[in-house]
């Protein structure tokens, strides 16, 4: 039983992910019974397999991005009460929001620097 075998420490991270790629296929093929298919029927849901894998995975990327974005927005809403606020400018391309958020963010990095600039002093 290989998982039950010791593993060498000296293994890459892609060695790593293949021993666990195979320990995974070892699992499914116990679990649903794959290892009793003939070939053709291993062929068969295998393709299956990676056929709805990679339809998750491009809607994934596709449309993960954009629920986001609509979740923080209505959150946003729900904490703020109105659509006025910095995530809408930003939705809806207002260069000043973002501006305005990278000079507070600037201003709070250079009070941060300060602060620590003087505890080292202090030191």
């Amino acid at each position: 039983m290989e998982y039950l075998t010791k593993q060498p420490e000296n293994l890459s991270a892609l060695q790593r992910f293949g021993r666990w790629l195979r320990l995974k296929q070892y699992q499914i093929e116990v679990t649903f019974g794959v290892y009793m298919f003939t070939p053709t029927e291993k062929f068969l849901f295998w393709s299956v397999v990676f056929l709805l894998c990679g339809l998750l995975i491009i809607a994934t990327v596709l449309y993960l991005p954009q629920h986001v974005l609509f979740i923080i927005n209505r959150a946003w809403f729900y904490v703020n009460g109105g659509e006025s606020g910095i995530m809408s400018n930003l939705v809806a391309g207002n260069k000043g929001a973002l501006s305005l958020a990278t000079s507070s963010t600037t201003t709070t990095m250079a009070a941060a620097t300060d602060m620590a600039q003087s505890m080292i002093r202090e030191l």
